[in-house]
């Protein structure tokens, strides 16, 4: 099982990622152990989250989120 997440930075801009464990990973990023991206802004608040049977689906649902606007993102959030 995977995750694809969508992470609200504390500057205001969204980061979207994947992971096998998405307690562990939102940990990781709170610490600044996560990517650069993160490190360098900061996290505010997880707003997005969903599963994913495998890493290929995954994968390809990260890149689909990724190619969205930010608008996009935030109304798929719910924002």
């Amino acid at each position: 099982m995977y995750f694809v997440y969508i992470l609200e930075c504390k500057d205001g801009t969204v980061y979207t990622g994947i992971t096998t464990d998405l307690k562990r990973r939102l940990a990781e990023h709170d610490s600044g152990q996560g990517g650069h991206y993160t490190r360098a802004r900061g996290v505010k608040r997880l707003i997005y989250s969903e599963k994913q049977a495998n890493r290929s689906s995954a994968s390809k649902r990260e890149i689909e989120i990724k190619k969205l606007s930010r608008e996009k993102k935030l109304a798929l959030a719910g924002k």
